[in-house]
């Protein structure tokens, strides 16, 4: 094994040598893709949203609810998680768009919101304008992330005790991605990124992901049973085959490989369900394509937008790639008029306040 490396990495260096101008500029590419990303990251665990926190009040007067026709039963088996796996605590006008749009959708399931910066609030929540709008949900419950805990009992402890004893390039988005399997292994019940917009209820669709393109799988929204035999081969994959430097590769591209091997398939355009594992289709989850986010922001018709999410449950909003883009609130922008609708209360705070 030893001297087939060897042989490789000569291999590789007379290829380079023969082809230094493309060898440099693809080394300058990855490394600018890799800064890139570290910092997005960096930004995201240290500062939060600055813009839209300076100066915000730390109490708000409850909106008024609309009486729910089913009430939420403490005995549900089926609840909606939220993670905040930085150190924040301050949730954005999106995060809290996110979890009002579900809870409005939802009266009847318990959401349940987990932050890791709460470990150290010693069971008291911070005074910050989301904390104090959540609080607002009967339905709702705000709990601090113990990764310790969450990861006990799975392969997951093992892979989490390595890597805080080493350096990991995207930490946060790859600690995001055990999280939420975890929780689908242990508890089930529905997981959502922070930046989905729910439109229709999503309690019927049981062991299910959407598909996010053609070739690829995204583990944003998740709806499992507990102790599904699919997510416990997803987490042995997570740790088996894990790969800090890959971005992608421990979230989308582990639930694809994982389904391709599930189904016994090439292609995910060969098979959306087996064994009891269904993929819905694009439109469900990810209508508009990371690659177009920008469409977000540009000004919709209002009649456009029933055949637009005709088939869609919730709107992925794809905040990494407009992290700190702005919206005009009273605008026509397709953002804003999802704001309008589905997290009414929200959108009457960012008038307010931004």
């Amino acid at each position: 094994m030893m001297w087939k490396d060897l042989f490789c990495v000569l291999r590789l260096t007379k290829v380079a040598s023969k082809h230094k101008f493309w060898a440099v500029l693809i080394i300058a590419f990855k490394f600018m893709y890799f800064i890139t990303i570290m910092f997005y990251w960096r930004i995201s665990q240290d500062s939060g949203d600055k813009t839209q926190h300076h100066n915000l009040p730390t109490d708000v007067m409850c909106p008024h609810l609309p009486t729910p026709i089913t009430r939420w039963s403490p005995h549900s088996s089926k609840d909606i998680y939220f993670l905040e796996t930085s150190e924040r605590t301050n949730p954005n006008f999106l995060f809290m768009c996110s979890v009002e749009s579900a809870a409005r959708v939802h009266p009847e399931l318990k959401i349940v919101i987990l932050m890791k910066g709460l470990v150290n609030y010693n069971n008291t929540l911070p005074k910050h304008l989301g904390i104090s709008f959540f609080s607002c949900f009967p339905n709702l419950e705000i709990k601090p992330l113990d990764l310790n805990e969450l990861f006990s009992n799975t392969p997951l402890i093992r892979w989490y005790s390595l890597a805080q004893q080493r350096w990991e390039p995207y930490f946060l988005p790859i600690l995001s991605d055990a999280c939420r399997i975890a929780i689908m292994w242990k508890y089930g019940g529905i997981y959502l990124d922070t930046d989905f917009i729910v439109l229709k209820n999503l309690k019927n669709l049981i062991n299910t992901l959407g598909i996010q393109s053609k070739y690829v799988l995204n583990g944003a929204f998740l709806s499992f049973e507990p102790k599904h035999k699919f997510i416990q081969l997803c987490m042995e994959e997570f740790v088996n085959n894990y790969n800090r430097w890959i971005w992608g590769h421990q979230g989308p591209q582990l639930f694809t490989r994982m389904f391709k091997k599930w189904c016994a398939i090439r292609s995910l355009q060969s098979s959306t369900s087996c064994k009891g594992v269904t993929t819905f289709p694009q439109e469900a989850f990810y209508p508009i394509h990371w690659q177009d986010w920008r469409k977000y922001y540009e000004v919709t018709n209002a009649s456009e937008l029933p055949k637009l999410f005709k088939n869609t449950y919730a709107v992925h909003v794809w905040n990494m790639k407009s992290q700190g883009k702005q919206f005009e609130i009273t605008s026509e922008t397709l953002l804003a008029q999802l704001h309008s609708k589905y997290c009414p209360s929200t959108y009457s705070l960012m008038k307010t306040y931004l």
